[in-house]
Protein backbone atom coordinates (compact mmCIF):
# COMPACT_ATOMS: atom_id res chain seq x y z
CA UNK A 1 0.00 0.00 0.00
CA UNK A 2 1.34 3.38 -0.94
CA UNK A 3 1.81 5.94 1.78
CA UNK A 4 1.83 9.66 1.27
CA UNK A 5 4.63 12.13 1.60
CA UNK A 6 4.37 15.64 2.90
CA UNK A 7 5.41 18.04 0.19
CA UNK A 8 8.94 19.29 0.92
CA UNK A 9 9.30 22.91 1.90
CA UNK A 10 5.60 23.00 2.89
CA UNK A 11 6.17 26.25 4.78
CA UNK A 12 6.85 28.10 1.51
CA UNK A 13 4.73 31.01 0.36
CA UNK A 14 2.33 30.41 -2.58
CA UNK A 15 4.29 29.37 -5.65
CA UNK A 16 3.76 29.58 -9.41
CA UNK A 17 3.49 26.70 -11.87
CA UNK A 18 7.22 26.19 -12.37
CA UNK A 19 7.95 26.16 -8.65
CA UNK A 20 5.13 23.67 -8.05
CA UNK A 21 6.56 21.35 -10.68
CA UNK A 22 10.04 21.60 -9.17
CA UNK A 23 8.70 21.05 -5.65
CA UNK A 24 6.89 17.95 -6.90
CA UNK A 25 10.27 16.64 -8.04
CA UNK A 26 11.73 17.17 -4.57
CA UNK A 27 13.71 20.39 -5.03
CA UNK A 28 13.39 24.00 -3.95
CA UNK A 29 13.57 26.86 -6.42
CA UNK A 30 16.99 28.57 -6.11
CA UNK A 31 17.62 30.14 -9.52
CA UNK A 32 15.78 33.05 -11.06
CA UNK A 33 13.65 31.96 -14.03
CA UNK A 34 14.87 34.49 -16.57
CA UNK A 35 15.26 32.19 -19.57
CA UNK A 36 12.43 32.10 -22.11
CA UNK A 37 11.92 29.56 -24.90
CA UNK A 38 13.97 31.81 -27.19
CA UNK A 39 16.88 32.43 -24.82
CA UNK A 40 16.96 28.74 -23.80
CA UNK A 41 17.09 27.82 -27.48
CA UNK A 42 19.83 30.42 -27.93
CA UNK A 43 22.04 28.82 -25.26
CA UNK A 44 21.41 25.38 -26.75
CA UNK A 45 22.10 26.57 -30.31
CA UNK A 46 25.22 28.35 -29.08
CA UNK A 47 26.39 25.09 -27.47
CA UNK A 48 25.71 23.38 -30.82
CA UNK A 49 27.72 26.06 -32.63
CA UNK A 50 27.19 24.59 -36.08
CA UNK A 51 29.87 26.56 -37.90
CA UNK A 52 32.69 26.04 -35.36
CA UNK A 53 31.51 22.46 -34.72
CA UNK A 54 31.71 21.68 -38.41
CA UNK A 55 35.08 23.41 -38.70
CA UNK A 56 36.44 21.53 -35.67
CA UNK A 57 35.40 18.06 -36.88
CA UNK A 58 35.91 18.44 -40.65
CA UNK A 59 38.83 16.02 -40.40
CA UNK A 60 36.53 13.16 -39.39
CA UNK A 61 33.66 13.61 -41.85
CA UNK A 62 35.86 14.32 -44.86
CA UNK A 63 38.87 12.24 -43.85
CA UNK A 64 37.09 8.98 -43.05
CA UNK A 65 34.62 8.67 -45.94
CA UNK A 66 35.06 11.60 -48.36
CA UNK A 67 32.23 13.68 -49.80
CA UNK A 68 29.73 10.81 -50.04
CA UNK A 69 30.29 10.07 -46.38
CA UNK A 70 29.74 13.73 -45.54
CA UNK A 71 26.40 14.17 -47.30
CA UNK A 72 24.90 10.72 -46.75
CA UNK A 73 26.40 10.27 -43.30
CA UNK A 74 24.85 13.46 -41.94
CA UNK A 75 21.38 12.51 -43.25
CA UNK A 76 21.47 8.98 -41.86
CA UNK A 77 22.89 10.01 -38.50
CA UNK A 78 20.44 12.90 -38.09
CA UNK A 79 17.40 10.61 -38.46
CA UNK A 80 18.48 8.70 -35.37
CA UNK A 81 19.85 11.72 -33.52
CA UNK A 82 16.42 13.32 -33.91
CA UNK A 83 14.94 10.20 -32.28
CA UNK A 84 17.31 10.77 -29.34
CA UNK A 85 16.30 14.45 -29.15
CA UNK A 86 12.57 13.66 -29.22
CA UNK A 87 12.95 11.05 -26.47
CA UNK A 88 14.97 13.46 -24.31
CA UNK A 89 12.39 16.20 -24.84
CA UNK A 90 9.68 13.87 -23.55
CA UNK A 91 11.74 13.10 -20.44
CA UNK A 92 12.45 16.81 -19.94
CA UNK A 93 8.74 17.68 -19.99
CA UNK A 94 8.08 15.01 -17.38
CA UNK A 95 11.03 15.98 -15.16
CA UNK A 96 12.21 19.59 -15.81
CA UNK A 97 15.14 19.79 -13.40
CA UNK A 98 18.81 20.77 -13.77
CA UNK A 99 19.73 17.18 -12.91
CA UNK A 100 18.20 16.21 -16.24
CA UNK A 101 19.35 12.78 -17.37
CA UNK A 102 20.77 11.96 -13.96
CA UNK A 103 17.46 12.62 -12.20
CA UNK A 104 15.46 10.80 -14.88
CA UNK A 105 17.62 7.67 -14.52
CA UNK A 106 16.94 7.56 -10.78
CA UNK A 107 13.19 7.90 -11.29
CA UNK A 108 12.95 5.35 -14.10
CA UNK A 109 15.35 2.66 -12.78
CA UNK A 110 14.03 -0.66 -11.38
CA UNK A 111 13.74 -0.96 -7.59
CA UNK A 112 17.15 -0.80 -5.92
CA UNK A 113 18.94 0.33 -9.07
CA UNK A 114 18.18 4.04 -8.89
CA UNK A 115 21.46 5.10 -7.20
CA UNK A 116 23.77 3.19 -9.56
CA UNK A 117 21.77 4.25 -12.65
CA UNK A 118 21.90 7.91 -11.68
CA UNK A 119 25.58 7.62 -10.68
CA UNK A 120 26.69 6.17 -14.04
CA UNK A 121 24.45 8.55 -16.00
CA UNK A 122 25.66 11.54 -14.02
CA UNK A 123 29.33 10.80 -14.45
CA UNK A 124 29.04 10.05 -18.17
CA UNK A 125 27.00 13.20 -18.72
CA UNK A 126 29.45 15.28 -16.72
CA UNK A 127 32.43 13.94 -18.69
CA UNK A 128 30.65 14.88 -21.91
CA UNK A 129 29.82 18.34 -20.61
CA UNK A 130 33.20 19.12 -19.09
CA UNK A 131 35.05 18.17 -22.31
CA UNK A 132 32.85 20.48 -24.39
CA UNK A 133 34.48 23.85 -23.65
CA UNK A 134 38.13 22.67 -23.83
CA UNK A 135 37.57 20.86 -27.14
CA UNK A 136 35.86 23.90 -28.67
CA UNK A 137 38.47 26.31 -27.33
CA UNK A 138 41.30 24.10 -28.55
CA UNK A 139 39.84 24.33 -32.06
CA UNK A 140 39.28 28.08 -31.79
CA UNK A 141 42.85 28.61 -30.59
CA UNK A 142 44.15 26.46 -33.48
CA UNK A 143 42.14 28.59 -35.94
CA UNK A 144 43.50 31.83 -34.46
CA UNK A 145 47.07 30.57 -34.79
CA UNK A 146 46.33 29.28 -38.31
CA UNK A 147 45.12 32.78 -39.25
CA UNK A 148 48.43 34.18 -38.09
CA UNK A 149 50.31 31.54 -40.11
CA UNK A 150 48.36 32.56 -43.21
CA UNK A 151 49.38 36.20 -42.85
CA UNK A 152 52.96 35.43 -41.72
CA UNK A 153 54.56 32.57 -43.65
CA UNK A 154 57.53 32.47 -41.26
CA UNK A 155 55.38 31.88 -38.20
CA UNK A 156 55.07 28.30 -36.87
CA UNK A 157 52.66 27.76 -33.93
CA UNK A 158 53.96 25.86 -30.90
CA UNK A 159 52.08 23.62 -28.47
CA UNK A 160 52.98 26.05 -25.70
CA UNK A 161 51.21 28.92 -27.51
CA UNK A 162 48.23 26.70 -28.31
CA UNK A 163 47.84 25.70 -24.66
CA UNK A 164 48.13 29.26 -23.32
CA UNK A 165 45.64 30.62 -25.83
CA UNK A 166 43.16 27.82 -25.07
CA UNK A 167 43.56 28.51 -21.34
CA UNK A 168 42.95 32.23 -21.88
CA UNK A 169 39.71 31.47 -23.74
CA UNK A 170 38.59 29.12 -20.94
CA UNK A 171 39.18 31.75 -18.24
CA UNK A 172 37.40 34.49 -20.22
CA UNK A 173 34.34 32.29 -20.76
CA UNK A 174 34.30 31.32 -17.08
CA UNK A 175 34.15 35.01 -16.12
CA UNK A 176 31.13 35.49 -18.40
CA UNK A 177 29.46 32.31 -17.08
CA UNK A 178 29.79 33.61 -13.50
CA UNK A 179 27.58 36.62 -14.23
CA UNK A 180 23.89 36.88 -13.21
CA UNK A 181 21.50 34.72 -15.22
CA UNK A 182 19.92 37.69 -17.02
CA UNK A 183 23.31 38.89 -18.30
CA UNK A 184 24.26 35.37 -19.41
CA UNK A 185 20.93 35.06 -21.24
CA UNK A 186 21.58 38.32 -23.11
CA UNK A 187 25.14 37.32 -24.01
CA UNK A 188 24.04 33.91 -25.26
CA UNK A 189 21.13 35.39 -27.19
CA UNK A 190 23.55 37.66 -29.04
CA UNK A 191 26.04 34.83 -29.52
CA UNK A 192 23.43 32.42 -30.83
CA UNK A 193 22.04 35.04 -33.21
CA UNK A 194 25.58 35.60 -34.49
CA UNK A 195 26.02 31.82 -34.89
CA UNK A 196 22.90 31.54 -37.02
CA UNK A 197 23.78 34.57 -39.14
CA UNK A 198 27.37 33.34 -39.57
CA UNK A 199 26.20 29.91 -40.78
CA UNK A 200 23.88 31.50 -43.33
CA UNK A 201 26.61 33.90 -44.52
CA UNK A 202 29.12 31.07 -44.99
CA UNK A 203 26.57 28.85 -46.78
CA UNK A 204 25.93 31.68 -49.27
CA UNK A 205 29.47 33.07 -49.43
CA UNK A 206 31.41 29.91 -50.30
CA UNK A 207 29.48 28.98 -53.48
CA UNK A 208 29.31 32.64 -54.55
CA UNK A 209 32.98 33.51 -53.99
CA UNK A 210 34.76 30.25 -54.81
CA UNK A 211 37.56 30.72 -57.34
CA UNK A 212 38.04 27.09 -58.38
CA UNK A 213 37.62 25.87 -61.95
CA UNK A 214 35.28 24.11 -62.33
CA UNK A 215 33.36 25.90 -59.62
CA UNK A 216 31.57 22.79 -58.35
CA UNK A 217 32.35 19.08 -58.28
CA UNK A 218 29.90 17.04 -60.43
CA UNK A 219 26.97 15.76 -58.39
CA UNK A 220 27.56 12.08 -59.15
CA UNK A 221 31.06 12.36 -57.66
CA UNK A 222 29.87 14.19 -54.55
CA UNK A 223 27.14 11.67 -53.78
CA UNK A 224 28.91 8.47 -54.80
CA UNK A 225 32.67 8.88 -54.21
CA UNK A 226 33.69 7.32 -50.90
CA UNK A 227 37.30 8.30 -50.28
CA UNK A 228 37.92 5.75 -47.55
CA UNK A 229 40.61 7.11 -45.24
CA UNK A 230 40.55 4.07 -42.94
CA UNK A 231 41.59 0.42 -43.12
CA UNK A 232 37.98 -0.69 -42.64
CA UNK A 233 35.29 -1.44 -45.27
CA UNK A 234 33.35 1.53 -46.70
CA UNK A 235 30.30 0.90 -44.54
CA UNK A 236 32.33 1.03 -41.32
CA UNK A 237 34.19 4.11 -42.58
CA UNK A 238 30.88 5.93 -43.09
CA UNK A 239 29.77 4.97 -39.58
CA UNK A 240 33.10 6.21 -38.19
CA UNK A 241 32.51 9.55 -39.94
CA UNK A 242 29.37 9.98 -37.79
CA UNK A 243 31.63 11.34 -35.04
CA UNK A 244 31.44 14.77 -36.69
CA UNK A 245 27.64 14.96 -36.62
CA UNK A 246 27.34 13.31 -33.20
CA UNK A 247 29.83 15.69 -31.61
CA UNK A 248 28.29 18.69 -33.37
CA UNK A 249 24.78 17.72 -32.23
CA UNK A 250 25.62 16.56 -28.69
CA UNK A 251 24.65 19.89 -27.11
CA UNK A 252 20.91 19.82 -27.79
CA UNK A 253 20.21 18.62 -24.23
CA UNK A 254 21.31 22.00 -22.78
CA UNK A 255 17.65 23.16 -22.27
CA UNK A 256 17.17 20.14 -19.96
CA UNK A 257 19.96 21.39 -17.67
CA UNK A 258 18.70 24.99 -17.83
CA UNK A 259 15.09 24.03 -17.06
CA UNK A 260 15.26 25.37 -13.47
CA UNK A 261 16.03 28.81 -14.94
CA UNK A 262 13.38 28.67 -17.68
CA UNK A 263 9.79 29.92 -17.47
CA UNK A 264 7.10 27.27 -18.17
CA UNK A 265 9.95 24.80 -18.29
CA UNK A 266 7.87 21.64 -18.85
CA UNK A 267 6.85 23.03 -22.25
CA UNK A 268 9.55 25.54 -23.24
CA UNK A 269 12.54 23.31 -22.47
CA UNK A 270 11.43 20.26 -24.50
CA UNK A 271 10.48 22.54 -27.39
CA UNK A 272 13.95 24.10 -27.25
CA UNK A 273 15.54 20.62 -27.39
CA UNK A 274 13.60 19.62 -30.50
CA UNK A 275 14.07 23.00 -32.20
CA UNK A 276 17.82 22.89 -31.59
CA UNK A 277 18.20 19.40 -33.01
CA UNK A 278 15.94 19.99 -36.03
CA UNK A 279 17.24 23.41 -37.06
CA UNK A 280 20.83 22.42 -36.30
CA UNK A 281 20.46 19.25 -38.34
CA UNK A 282 19.10 21.06 -41.39
CA UNK A 283 21.65 23.88 -41.42
CA UNK A 284 24.47 21.45 -40.67
CA UNK A 285 23.58 19.24 -43.62
CA UNK A 286 23.38 22.21 -45.98
CA UNK A 287 26.86 23.29 -44.85
CA UNK A 288 28.13 19.74 -45.46
CA UNK A 289 26.72 19.81 -49.00
CA UNK A 290 28.30 23.21 -49.76
CA UNK A 291 31.75 22.00 -48.69
CA UNK A 292 31.35 18.64 -50.45
CA UNK A 293 30.54 20.36 -53.77
CA UNK A 294 33.41 22.86 -53.57
CA UNK A 295 36.39 21.02 -52.02
CA UNK A 296 39.16 20.46 -54.56
CA UNK A 297 41.81 18.29 -52.91
CA UNK A 298 40.76 16.35 -49.80
CA UNK A 299 44.25 15.03 -49.09
CA UNK A 300 45.70 18.55 -49.15
CA UNK A 301 43.00 19.78 -46.73
CA UNK A 302 43.76 16.99 -44.26
CA UNK A 303 47.55 17.13 -44.40
CA UNK A 304 48.28 20.86 -44.67
CA UNK A 305 51.08 22.43 -42.66
CA UNK A 306 48.54 24.87 -41.20
CA UNK A 307 47.32 22.05 -38.97
CA UNK A 308 43.70 23.20 -39.28
CA UNK A 309 41.63 21.54 -42.07
CA UNK A 310 38.91 24.23 -42.13
CA UNK A 311 41.43 27.04 -42.64
CA UNK A 312 43.16 25.02 -45.36
CA UNK A 313 39.86 24.33 -47.12
CA UNK A 314 38.92 28.02 -47.09
CA UNK A 315 42.26 28.97 -48.64
CA UNK A 316 41.75 26.27 -51.25
CA UNK A 317 38.42 27.62 -52.52
CA UNK A 318 38.35 31.35 -51.61
CA UNK A 319 40.58 34.40 -52.11
CA UNK A 320 42.86 34.99 -49.12
CA UNK A 321 41.00 38.00 -47.69
CA UNK A 322 37.64 36.26 -48.06
CA UNK A 323 39.06 33.11 -46.47
CA UNK A 324 40.40 35.10 -43.51
CA UNK A 325 37.05 36.88 -43.09
CA UNK A 326 35.24 33.53 -43.07
CA UNK A 327 37.76 32.15 -40.59
CA UNK A 328 37.15 35.21 -38.37
CA UNK A 329 33.40 34.50 -38.40
CA UNK A 330 34.13 30.92 -37.37
CA UNK A 331 36.41 32.03 -34.52
CA UNK A 332 33.83 34.45 -33.08
CA UNK A 333 31.08 31.82 -33.37
CA UNK A 334 33.42 29.30 -31.72
CA UNK A 335 34.01 31.58 -28.74
CA UNK A 336 30.25 31.91 -28.28
CA UNK A 337 29.89 28.16 -28.53
CA UNK A 338 32.57 27.58 -25.90
CA UNK A 339 30.86 30.01 -23.55
CA UNK A 340 27.52 28.20 -24.05
CA UNK A 341 29.25 24.90 -23.25
CA UNK A 342 30.66 26.44 -20.07
CA UNK A 343 27.20 27.59 -18.91
CA UNK A 344 25.53 24.24 -19.60
CA UNK A 345 28.35 22.26 -17.95
CA UNK A 346 28.24 24.41 -14.80
CA UNK A 347 24.52 23.66 -14.35
CA UNK A 348 25.19 19.95 -14.69
CA UNK A 349 28.00 20.12 -12.12
CA UNK A 350 25.78 22.10 -9.74
CA UNK A 351 22.92 19.61 -10.06
CA UNK A 352 25.12 16.57 -9.44
CA UNK A 353 27.02 18.23 -6.59
CA UNK A 354 23.65 19.05 -5.00
CA UNK A 355 23.27 15.30 -4.43
CA UNK A 356 26.89 14.63 -3.44
CA UNK A 357 28.23 13.07 -6.66
CA UNK A 358 31.65 14.74 -6.48
CA UNK A 359 34.42 15.00 -3.92
CA UNK A 360 33.95 18.28 -2.00
CA UNK A 361 30.41 18.61 -3.38
CA UNK A 362 29.47 21.09 -0.66
CA UNK A 363 31.62 23.69 -2.41
CA UNK A 364 30.54 23.03 -6.01
CA UNK A 365 26.81 23.14 -5.20
CA UNK A 366 26.89 26.63 -3.70
CA UNK A 367 24.89 29.33 -5.51
CA UNK A 368 26.51 32.76 -5.35
CA UNK A 369 24.32 35.07 -3.26
CA UNK A 370 24.96 38.04 -5.54
CA UNK A 371 24.69 36.56 -9.03
CA UNK A 372 22.34 33.67 -8.13
CA UNK A 373 24.45 31.41 -10.34
CA UNK A 374 26.70 28.39 -9.50
CA UNK A 375 29.97 30.29 -9.69
CA UNK A 376 32.00 27.63 -7.85
CA UNK A 377 30.83 24.98 -10.33
CA UNK A 378 31.90 27.22 -13.22
CA UNK A 379 35.46 27.52 -11.95
CA UNK A 380 35.67 23.86 -10.98
CA UNK A 381 34.84 22.95 -14.60
CA UNK A 382 37.28 25.55 -15.87
CA UNK A 383 40.09 23.98 -13.84
CA UNK A 384 39.26 20.47 -15.08
CA UNK A 385 39.09 21.77 -18.67
CA UNK A 386 42.51 23.42 -18.45
CA UNK A 387 43.98 20.19 -17.08
CA UNK A 388 42.47 18.30 -20.03
CA UNK A 389 44.16 20.75 -22.38
CA UNK A 390 47.52 19.46 -21.17
CA UNK A 391 46.84 16.63 -23.65
CA UNK A 392 48.03 19.16 -26.25
CA UNK A 393 51.59 18.31 -25.20
CA UNK A 394 50.92 14.58 -25.75
CA UNK A 395 50.33 15.12 -29.46
CA UNK A 396 47.48 15.81 -31.87
CA UNK A 397 45.93 12.35 -31.65
CA UNK A 398 45.70 12.56 -27.84
CA UNK A 399 44.03 15.98 -27.73
CA UNK A 400 41.65 15.07 -30.57
CA UNK A 401 40.39 12.16 -28.43
CA UNK A 402 38.33 14.63 -26.40
CA UNK A 403 36.03 15.07 -29.42
CA UNK A 404 35.06 11.38 -29.60
CA UNK A 405 34.99 11.24 -25.79
CA UNK A 406 32.50 14.12 -25.75
CA UNK A 407 30.25 12.39 -28.29
CA UNK A 408 30.37 8.99 -26.55
CA UNK A 409 29.95 10.37 -23.03
CA UNK A 410 26.94 12.51 -23.95
CA UNK A 411 25.15 9.84 -25.97
CA UNK A 412 25.75 7.13 -23.35
CA UNK A 413 24.17 9.48 -20.80
CA UNK A 414 21.28 10.06 -23.22
CA UNK A 415 20.80 6.32 -23.77
CA UNK A 416 20.53 5.21 -20.12
CA UNK A 417 17.30 7.02 -19.11
CA UNK A 418 15.77 6.49 -22.57
CA UNK A 419 16.39 2.74 -22.38
CA UNK A 420 14.93 2.64 -18.86
CA UNK A 421 11.84 4.51 -20.06
CA UNK A 422 11.39 2.15 -23.06
CA UNK A 423 12.29 -1.27 -21.64
CA UNK A 424 11.51 -1.02 -17.92
CA UNK A 425 8.86 1.63 -17.28
CA UNK A 426 6.82 1.30 -20.47
CA UNK A 427 3.23 2.44 -20.05
CA UNK A 428 3.83 3.53 -16.44
CA UNK A 429 5.79 6.50 -17.73
CA UNK A 430 4.24 9.71 -16.39
CA UNK A 431 4.09 12.13 -19.29
CA UNK A 432 4.49 15.87 -19.06
CA UNK A 433 2.46 18.32 -21.13
CA UNK A 434 4.85 17.75 -24.09
CA UNK A 435 4.97 14.09 -25.13
CA UNK A 436 5.20 11.71 -28.10
CA UNK A 437 2.03 9.76 -27.39
CA UNK A 438 2.02 6.18 -28.73
CA UNK A 439 5.23 6.85 -30.65
CA UNK A 440 7.31 7.36 -27.51
CA UNK A 441 8.44 3.73 -27.15
CA UNK A 442 9.37 2.99 -30.81
CA UNK A 443 11.20 6.31 -31.17
CA UNK A 444 13.06 5.62 -27.93
CA UNK A 445 13.95 2.09 -29.05
CA UNK A 446 15.42 3.44 -32.31
CA UNK A 447 17.47 5.97 -30.32
CA UNK A 448 18.86 3.29 -27.99
CA UNK A 449 19.76 0.96 -30.89
CA UNK A 450 21.62 3.77 -32.66
CA UNK A 451 23.72 4.68 -29.62
CA UNK A 452 24.46 1.03 -28.81
CA UNK A 453 25.82 0.60 -32.35
CA UNK A 454 27.83 3.82 -32.41
CA UNK A 455 29.68 3.61 -29.07
CA UNK A 456 32.07 0.80 -30.17
CA UNK A 457 32.35 2.31 -33.68
CA UNK A 458 33.60 5.63 -32.28
CA UNK A 459 36.34 3.80 -30.37
CA UNK A 460 37.86 2.27 -33.51
CA UNK A 461 41.22 3.57 -34.78
CA UNK A 462 41.44 4.39 -38.49
CA UNK A 463 44.37 2.00 -38.91
CA UNK A 464 44.67 -1.69 -38.06
CA UNK A 465 47.37 -4.37 -38.04
CA UNK A 466 50.98 -3.33 -38.48
CA UNK A 467 49.95 0.21 -39.46
CA UNK A 468 48.52 0.83 -35.98
CA UNK A 469 50.85 2.57 -33.54
CA UNK A 470 50.74 5.05 -30.66
CA UNK A 471 50.63 8.05 -33.00
CA UNK A 472 47.43 6.97 -34.79
CA UNK A 473 45.77 4.97 -32.03
CA UNK A 474 42.26 6.05 -30.99
CA UNK A 475 42.72 6.92 -27.31
CA UNK A 476 38.99 7.43 -26.67
CA UNK A 477 38.70 4.22 -24.64
CA UNK A 478 41.39 5.44 -22.25
CA UNK A 479 40.30 9.08 -21.97
CA UNK A 480 36.64 8.12 -21.41
CA UNK A 481 37.14 4.71 -19.83
CA UNK A 482 39.62 5.74 -17.12
CA UNK A 483 37.37 8.28 -15.33
CA UNK A 484 34.32 6.04 -15.79
CA UNK A 485 36.24 3.11 -14.28
CA UNK A 486 37.26 5.35 -11.39
CA UNK A 487 33.60 6.34 -10.87
CA UNK A 488 32.42 2.71 -10.93
CA UNK A 489 35.10 1.56 -8.51
CA UNK A 490 34.36 4.49 -6.21
CA UNK A 491 30.70 3.53 -6.20
CA UNK A 492 31.41 -0.16 -5.59
CA UNK A 493 33.91 0.45 -2.79
CA UNK A 494 32.48 3.47 -0.98
CA UNK A 495 29.83 5.63 -2.64
CA UNK A 496 27.14 2.91 -2.62
CA UNK A 497 27.15 3.15 1.18
CA UNK A 498 26.04 6.79 1.23
CA UNK A 499 24.93 7.82 -2.24
CA UNK A 500 21.17 7.38 -2.59
CA UNK A 501 20.72 9.30 -5.81
CA UNK A 502 18.76 12.50 -6.31
CA UNK A 503 15.85 13.36 -4.08
CA UNK A 504 12.80 11.71 -5.66
CA UNK A 505 9.32 12.74 -4.55
CA UNK A 506 7.11 9.73 -3.84
CA UNK A 507 4.33 10.71 -6.23
CA UNK A 508 6.81 11.07 -9.09
CA UNK A 509 8.45 7.62 -8.81
CA UNK A 510 7.46 5.40 -11.74
CA UNK A 511 8.93 1.98 -11.13
CA UNK A 512 7.93 0.88 -7.67
CA UNK A 513 10.97 2.28 -5.92
CA UNK A 514 11.38 2.17 -2.18
CA UNK A 515 12.63 5.53 -0.93
CA UNK A 516 14.30 4.28 2.23
CA UNK A 517 15.44 7.54 3.69
CA UNK A 518 11.86 8.83 3.65
CA UNK A 519 10.21 5.55 4.63
CA UNK A 520 8.00 5.53 1.58
CA UNK A 521 6.87 2.60 -0.53
CA UNK A 522 5.33 3.50 -3.84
Amino acid sequence: MATTMLRPFEDELPVDHDEKVLLSLGYKQEFKREFSLWTTFCVSFAVLGLLPSFASTLYYGMGYAGTAGMVWGWIIAMVFIQCVALSLAELCSSMPTSGGLYYASAVLAPPGWGPVASWVTGWSSWIGQVTGAPSVNYSVAAMILAARSITDSDYVPTNYELFLLTTFLMITQSCISSMPTKWIAVFNSLGSSFNMVAVIIVIILIPAATTTDPKFTPAYQVWSNIDNGTDFPNGIAILMSFISVMWAMSGFDAPFHLSEECAVADVSSPRAIVLTSAIGGIFGWVLQVVVAYTVVDIEAVLNSDLGQPWATYLLQVLPMKTALATLALTIIAGFSMGQGCMVAASRVTYAYARDGCFPMSKYWRKVNKYTKTPVNAVWFNCTVGILLCLLIFAGEVAILAIFSVGAIACFVAFMIPISLRVFFVGNRFRRGPWHLGKFGKPIGAAAVAFVALMVPILCLPNRIGSDLNSSNMNWTCLVYGAPMLFALLWFAIDARKWFKGPRVNAKHAMNGQVIKELGILV
